[in-house]
């Protein structure tokens, strides 16, 4: 893991730009600590444009979901003149379950959604000092806005895949996006016995074009 790159060219956040050109772009959303893998070579492997905005709180939700969704969004589109539905968003721990929870909440938006090590239940940690004791007035309410629970059964992005480390301590909040999903008919991949990052790199490109074939 590596500290989210300082931002650059005036740019509120960080990016990379292939040399060449591309079609699709992924949005990175880091960890609770302001961590991402270092995904420099599968970006360019894959030849995806990435942005890497920040998130004070750390955990992609209300205000940072906010931003996300207003600002980084369009600013992505209109730079890269992408389509409405090129653009994968993935993270990792509390970045995970934010990628996740973005695209239960605006599929249309992000057809394509990927996490690592997801802090599904982050609402575990509620009353232990993280920002999530002044992001919410209680661990249900809390609760109440996992990604889980932002689940509408007949409006989902298209592609989903996460994975987990069985050691991880988010396991059985992946686990339990699993039995949701199954439960309601909803096509995803899923590896709970752990997965690399560039997997999830590989998956967003792989299912980018899959869209985009869709749509011509």
């Amino acid at each position: 893991m590596i500290e989210v790159p300082k931002p650059r060219d005036g740019c509120p956040w960080a990016f990379y730009e292939p040399s060449t050109p591309f079609r699709f772009a992924v949005l990175i959303l880091h960890t609770s600590t302001n961590q991402i893998p270092d995904l420099a070579a599968e970006l360019h492997r894959h030849n995806l444009a990435a942005c890497v905005p920040s998130a004070p709180d750390g955990w992609w939700v209300k205000d940072a979901e906010k931003h996300v969704v207003e600002s980084v969004l369009p600013w992505m589109r209109e730079r890269w003149k992408l389509g409405p539905r090129s653009i994968a968003v993935v993270g990792v721990e509390a970045g995970g379950q934010g990628a996740v929870r973005l695209g239960f909440k605006y599929p249309d938006s992000f057809p394509v959604v990927a996490s690592l090590d997801g802090a599904f239940d982050f609402h575990d940690l509620y009353g232990e000092g993280t920002p999530l004791d002044g992001l919410y007035p209680s661990r249900e309410r809390a609760r109440q806005d996992t990604a889980i629970l932002n689940i509408d059964p007949y409006k989902v992005p298209p592609h989903i895949w996460f994975a987990c480390d069985p050691e991880s301590e988010w396991f059985r909040g992946n686990d339990r996006l699993v039995e949701k999903l199954n439960a309601y008919g909803i096509a995803h991949t899923a590896d709970l016995a752990g997965a690399k990052p560039g997997a999830m790199i590989e998956f967003a490109a792989k299912a980018l074009h899959s869209v985009s074939r869709k749509l011509m």
